[in-house]
């Protein structure tokens, strides 16, 4: 402190006996000697001096002397120790840091303020983007925290002034390459803040070959087992690749991908550094960002065949299994693996293979859904489990098909062993609420755009308790609703009927066929008591009900649910049930992003595919419940047009039997009359040989017999024959009939069409 006063008077002077200035007044005098000093030396000390009370002044030195401080760094520019102490001051004024001697004087940080000053010349920020070709180590390092104090306060201006500056950006990749580590890692933190949110200055440094130089940097520091440093350069390279496809593709056409392989080894079974898993975390981003489900799809899928090509699926799948891997670790590798195959059947068919190493050995992914349905472990990775599971039946009909088979009563007996079918239906019946939520959303997953699914489960049958007999699954989830007290629960519930219901009349047919199930959901509509969410749900479950209704139950046609909610909740009433739930936060979460997370365990609510289905469908509900006039008469007469063909295609079913009937009597009489016909025949011709006989041998008597038989053979053959003639009327009334309703069968079928059309 002794050599800081001397100093002072040396550039100041000796004060006045008696007086002692102010830092006011010394900021003032110094500020003065820089501007009119004609010596070097004269206004390097001035600089120097400023330098030392820009901390604890730093409202006077920034207030009084931010232009001065700015030209010096033009009038000095040869002198390297100059402008290290300029550069050095203006850090001090613009550093978003409070100092402990600002602290003492009770001042606020006023950083911004005066960036926000700074930055208004723009060639403010060129001179100090120019200071970065000075290989000066006072010089260089000060200029990387000014620019980083900058972006600090104003990143969104100072990025666009960079991008205007000539070769601002390649200035600063240039310090990639700087041997001096602390220059070199301060401009990794620069670059890190500097490409945040534009993508334009993300192009420009990854064409910089900034991805080869991180993965140099990576790789002299150690890999995954390096400092602070390589979370740095992965953080960076995070930020070139989220949400940026030019930069993606480049790095996919770099063959990067590969690169990071070798970087997943397995840690040590002893236990990880906490520096190790912050590395491990950040590649795992890094690698998310390629395949993330927001990124076009064609690019997506060209990233998870290399991935799954270059081996990285498979050591994502060994870290997956390994032991002694850190929860948040293990958490974020499970969403990679999501990610990963989501979609893409040949990476689902790879995971579905996987073993995991327990005795004895099971699928990984039923190792996974263990942990899900395990109230113990942590929420997040209970989150990223349901992710996966989701992913892996992302648009895979034949993963659907296969949980389904596992729950069919003719392979359950078949299947021994935990399977995802038992644990998910298990869930289903936990005491906790969450479980039961998971259990439901992953079961629902199964039924996304596969009727045939759909109608499989139909067939599923679960046994509460052992001894109890088996009730189906669709009744069976429909009983737990009623009996549910929580909120969670029953949207769990709501939500896997809904997706069940959804184009599946077959599905509607059976929860209407259930005792008490549409007075139950007519009910929950209707209390004003109840969850605002369960209300809109049990709305939607309804409404499906009536969309996708093919009137097999007579009881609940479409036309009598349709009175039902009329009468009971008001039409109204009821779409504005629906409509609470797109209003609702939880829906606008959900709806955001496929990937379920939540700081607590009430912040689970909706789904995100259960949200694609609402918005889909919500149109289609509404119409349904509510038709246009037009659409209710269209619906009317389609039902009476159903109820008339139904009866005319019982007539038509009984006139066939009758015809059938008459033909075959018909049939038997023709056969009776060409027999007659034969006897009558044979009796003539035995009669003209009787009466040769007789006139020779006198054989009277024998011949008026014969004649007796032959006239009663002929009355018989007329009785039949008039008996035929009423039998052929008969038929041609019965083809006539036929005919007719026929042709008013095909009549009513042309004007139902013409009416749906």
């Amino acid at each position: 402190m002794e050599y800081f006063k001397s100093g002072l008077k040396s550039v100041l002077g000796a004060p006045q006996p008696g007086q002692q200035p102010s830092g006011a007044d010394t900021v003032e005098r110094l500020i003065q000697r820089v501007q009119t000093s004609t010596l070097l030396e004269d206004r390097r000390d001035a600089c120097r001096a400023l330098k030392a009370l820009s901390k604890t002044y730093r409202l006077e030195v920034g207030a009084h002397g931010m232009d001065t401080l700015c030209y010096e760094l033009v009038q000095d520019r040869n002198d390297s120790e100059t402008i290290g102490y300029t550069l050095d001051a203006l850090c001090n004024v613009l550093s978003p840091e409070t100092f402990e001697e600002e602290e003492e004087r009770g001042t606020d940080s006023v950083g911004g303020q005066f960036t926000e000053i700074f930055i208004k010349q723009s060639q403010n920020v060129t001179l100090v983007l120019e200071m970065l070709e000075e290989f000066e180590f006072h010089v260089r390092w000060p200029a990387v925290k000014l620019l980083s104090s900058m972006l600090a306060h104003r990143a969104r201006e100072v990025q666009e002034l960079v991008l205007t500056s000539p070769m601002g950006v390649s200035k600063l990749m240039d310090l990639l390459s700087d041997s001096r580590e602390v220059i070199r890692n301060d401009a990794l933190l620069l670059l890190i803040s500097l490409t945040k949110g534009n993508a334009n200055i993300q192009k420009i440094v990854a064409f910089e070959n900034a991805f080869d130089r991180l993965f140099e940097v990576i790789a002299s520091e150690g890999g995954l087992d390096g400092g602070i440093v390589v979370e740095d350069c992965l953080l960076l390279m995070y930020n070139l690749l989220r949400a940026n496809p030019s930069n993606q593709n480049f790095f996919k056409e770099g063959s990067f991908i590969q690169k990071l392989t070798p970087m997943l080894q397995p840690g040590s079974e002893d236990g990880w550094a906490a520096q190790r898993a912050a590395n491990c975390h950040a590649l795992l981003q890094v690698l998310r960002t390629l395949v993330a489900p927001a990124n076009p799809a064609q690019a997506t899928s060209a990233c998870q065949q290399i991935m799954r090509g270059s081996g990285l699926l498979g050591s994502l799948s060994d870290s997956l299994m390994a032991s002694g891997v850190p929860a948040d670790v293990l958490t974020e590798t499970v969403c990679a693996v999501a990610e990963v195959m989501r979609g893409c059947g040949e990476n689902q068919t790879f995971f579905s293979q996987v073993m995991a190493p327990s005795n004895p050995p099971r699928p990984a992914l039923v190792v996974l859904l263990m942990s899900m349905v395990n109230e113990k472990q942590p929420l997040a990775l209970r989150c990223a489990v349901l992710y996966c599971f989701q992913c892996f039946l992302h648009r895979n009909q034949d993963g659907q098909a296969q949980l389904a088979q596992t729950l069919l009563p003719a392979t359950t007996e078949q299947v021994s062993g935990v399977t995802s079918g038992t644990l998910l239906c298990g869930g289903l019946f936990s005491p906790d609420t969450l479980t039961n939520w998971f259990s439901c959303v992953a079961l629902s997953h199964s039924l996304v755009d596969n009727p045939g699914t759909k109608e499989q489960l139909l067939r599923v049958q679960l046994a509460p308790a052992e001894g109890h007999p088996g009730v189906h699954l669709l009744p069976q989830c429909l009983a737990l609703l009623q009996q549910a007290q929580r909120p969670q629960t029953r949207l769990g519930l709501l939500q896997l009927l809904a997706q069940w219901l959804a184009h599946c009349s077959a599905a509607v047919g059976h929860l209407l066929s259930t005792p008490n199930a549409v007075a139950h959901l007519t009910a929950v509509v209707c209390d004003v008591s109840e969850e605002e969410l369960v209300r809109g749900l049990s709305a939607f479950v309804l409404g499906l009900c009536v969309a996708f209704n093919d009137d097999a139950v007579v009881s609940f046609g479409r036309l009598a649910l349709v009175q039902l909610i009329n009468k009971r909740i008001g039409t109204e009433a009821f779409l504005d049930r629906v409509a609470d739930v797109t209003r609702h936060e939880a829906y606008a979460k959900a709806a955001k992003h496929p990937q379920p997370t939540a700081a607590t365990v009430a912040d689970l609510l909706l789904d995100h595919e259960f949200c694609r289905l609402l918005k889909a469908l919500e149109n289609v509900v509404a119409r349904a419940v509510a038709p246009k006039p037009e659409e209710v008469v269209e619906q009317v007469g389609s039902a009476q047009y159903k109820v008339l063909i139904r009866q005319q295609d019982e007539q038509l079913a009984q006139l066939s039997r009758q015809l059938s009937q008459v033909t075959v009597e018909r049939d038997h009489l023709a056969a009776q009359v060409s027999q007659l016909a034969a006897q009558v025949a044979q009796l003539r011709d035995q009669n003209s040989v009787l009466k040769a006989a007789a006139d020779e041998g006198g054989l009277q008597a024998r011949v008026a017999e014969l004649q007796q038989q032959v006239a009663k053979a002929a009355a018989d053959q007329e009785d039949l024959l008039e008996l035929m003639d009423d039998q052929e009327a008969k038929l041609t009334k019965y083809r006539n009939r036929l005919k007719q309703l026929g042709e008013k069968v095909d009549q009513v079928n042309h004007d139902s069409i013409r009416m749906i059309h």
